[in-house]
């Protein structure tokens, strides 16, 4: 079977990364998550105090970049990748609320976008790839064979993030999860640089009342339809 690019975006907690973790098994590909990369140089900004609940310094972001070394470890015991910030696992540090509180704003900036997508797309240059994230299938990826496009209820959302941070014993507020995933909504939205948009040639899937697989199978199913063609 051919090779392809598979490009997923959508809402923060439709299960993005969930859903390209199987493919990508499933597949024999190569998975990445881009939305680790902004939650590292996030959790990077947080450590050197460039942004806070007050403010956002963000030219001192800008000229921290270059001592920002992002990559992916394969972890056989979990059977996926872990991000690694300068040599140092941030796996668990990058998924708490706090970091998702900021990643929208440090997604916003056009510098760290550029640096990021650069990284992105040297990653997919020989197919075989399933990436998630906001603009895959619009600006990372534009040629992308496969475009699926994930959204759901915004109330849905939370509560599934809710349900994993509580998981994780990260004890936050449902109403609190779900102002986060509806200010993200808002800021990826309408962002002036790569905003959250659908692609003209991508597939939505609204997945409020799917299991994670009937998503898979549906999905599957696309990819299989699109290397047939080929």
């Amino acid at each position: 079977m051919k090779k392809i690019t598979i490009a997923i975006d959508g809402y923060s907690s439709t299960g993005k990364s969930t859903l390209a973790k199987q493919l990508a098994k499933h597949l024999g590909y190569v998975y990445v998550d881009t939305g680790a990369m902004y939650r590292a140089v996030t959790y990077f900004a947080m450590q050197n105090g460039y942004i806070n609940a007050e403010s956002f310094d963000k030219e001192s972001l800008i000229n921290g970049l270059p001592f920002i070394q992002l990559e992916f470890h394969f972890n056989a015991d979990l059977g996926f990748a872990e991000m690694y910030l300068n040599g140092t696992n941030v796996e668990s540090e990058i998924r708490t609320i706090e970091v998702s509180n900021f990643v929208s704003k440090i997604a916003e900036v056009s510098e760290v976008r550029s640096k990021l997508v650069e990284q992105q797309q040297q990653m997919g240059k020989g197919k075989g790839i399933v990436m998630d994230g906001r603009d895959i299938g619009t600006v990372v990826f534009p040629k992308a064979e496969l475009k699926i496009f994930m959204t759901a209820s915004p109330e849905t959302r939370a509560q599934r993030r809710f349900d994993e941070l509580q998981s994780k014993g990260q004890n936050v507020p449902y109403e609190a999860v779900l102002k986060n995933v509806q200010e993200r909504d808002y800021i990826d939205t309408h962002r002036d640089d790569s905003p959250l948009v659908i692609a003209d040639d991508a597939i939505e899937i609204d997945n409020s009342y799917l299991t994670r697989e009937e998503q898979f199978e549906a999905v599957l199913a696309l990819v299989e339809d699109v290397t047939k063609t080929m």
